[in-house]
């Protein structure tokens, strides 16, 4: 237990360049304290005891503001950066070294029995407010931008944005922080390559006024 608590605490300072002390990640960290309660309620869940497992859900959920089922897998070292908001469904498996922040769902998609939460790989990164949705895999290394809606497969090393997310370039292996300011817009990108094109089509239209008028004289 107390090797696992010194791994989260390193965890957090690796990510997080406003932790100051261990003493303060202990204290005032939520992220860190829903990672602790969920592995208590996770081995309980496995050896059978789903409502005292649920019940000590339940108890952080209301302290830090971060829904975890019992039932859900995570791996070594994830953080869940300020976390207010996060959801992860009962059937959610998530990899080693992910980091999402504040608002993710790892959720489902309907009254599906069986497997029906997403698949995280290793490295992940999930932005604010980021949804993905149902039984798919998050390949190793893949980032997720900001508000975006995942209801399909994303392969390693990916970066995937927008609604519904569009992988849209290759992420690399290091495990940093998104970059929002300069992850693709492929919606702004369409929208300016369909302006270029309508001004460009404009100007053959008024050159082919200005020829017709010419010719008639």
């Amino acid at each position: 237990m107390f090797s696992t608590v010194r791994e989260q605490i390193e965890t957090v300072f690796q990510r997080d360049p406003a932790a100051r002390s261990a003493l303060e990640v202990f204290l005032c960290y939520p992220g860190f304290h829903a990672i602790l309660f969920h592995r208590t309620a996770h081995g309980l869940y496995k050896r059978g005891w789903f409502t005292l497992a649920r019940f000590i859900s339940q108890i952080s959920r209301a302290m830090t503001g971060i829904e975890i089922h019992p039932g859900a897998t995570i791996g070594r070292r994830c953080f869940i950066d300020h976390g207010m908001g996060v959801v992860i469904g009962e059937t959610s498996e998530i990899g080693d070294d992910v980091l999402m922040y504040q608002g993710v769902t790892l959720g489902g998609t309907g009254k599906d029995t069986g497997k029906r939460h997403p698949t995280v790989g290793n490295g992940v990164v999930i932005g604010t407010g980021a949804k993905i949705l149902g039984n798919i895999r998050i390949g190793d290394f893949v980032k997720v931008g900001a508000g975006s809606v995942v209801v399909r497969p994303v392969p390693d090393h990916s970066t995937v944005v927008g609604v519904p997310g569009r992988v849209v370039g290759q992420a690399d292996s290091a495990l940093d922080p998104l970059e929002h300011g300069k992850l693709p817009d492929p919606e702004g990108q369409a929208i300016d390559e369909l302006s270029r094109r309508v001004a460009e089509l404009e100007t053959m239209i008024r050159a082919l006024a200005d020829e017709n008028i010419s010719s008639q004289r």
